[in-house]
């Protein structure tokens, strides 16, 4: 799998959410490899996208359409500022990956010096991890080559989160919670929505 994150400032929401929508109905039927997309705003006007595709071939394609050039003219010029993006070819997938059910999206962006390290929490013992936080629905973790990352987790609701929060996991899993987390940064999406194929 391919991620692309995308992030900036932008103030006129109802209005970037629109031609986000419309990208799902007009330009997505067109666009190979493509599996979807998870997006939303903070509190202070930030918008995430986390953008799901096959493969970066699939991605580069997508975005050598014509069509998909002049829809992102349209997006582009709906935010306040600069845009950053975040092309992803080391993802892992927890419980298979996101959920369009979520009621609430933490994005989670960090840096770690040991990504592999990183890959091993992820994926150990997710049946207990389950046990642990039934409020989690999936996650999706995109890892840059030089240790960036974006992890997207899916809640069933902040409640549930705020509450599976207070839940103290084992010893040596939080030793590896306090390294992957060391100076990053969450993004809440109380309004998170979703497309996919």
């Amino acid at each position: 799998m391919f991620i692309q994150i995308i992030q900036g400032r932008c103030t006129r929401q109802d209005e970037l959410q629109a031609v986000l929508d419309r990208w799902s109905q007009q330009l997505a039927p067109g666009a190979d490899g493509w599996l979807g997309g998870t997006y939303g705003f903070t509190d202070d006007d930030l918008f995430m996208a986390v953008v799901r595709f096959e493969d970066r071939e699939a991605a580069m394609a997508n975005s050598e359409r014509p069509e998909q050039g002049r829809w992102a003219e349209e997006m582009m010029a709906c935010f306040d500022g600069p845009v950053e993006f975040h092309d992803c070819d080391d993802v892992v997938l927890l419980f298979d990956g996101g959920s369009d059910d979520a009621g609430f999206v933490q994005v989670i962006r960090g840096k770690v010096d040991d990504p592999a390290r990183l890959r091993r929490l992820m994926t150990s013992d997710q049946a207990e991890l389950k046990r642990m936080r039934p409020d989690i629905l999936g996650a999706t973790l995109a890892i840059e080559p030089d240790g960036t990352f974006t992890e997207t987790v899916a809640f069933t609701d902040e409640a549930s989160a705020r509450s599976g929060e207070q839940t103290e996991p084992p010893e040596d899993v939080r030793r590896e919670l306090d390294y992957a987390m060391q100076g990053a940064t969450f993004y809440d999406l109380h309004h998170p929505w979703f497309s996919s194929r």
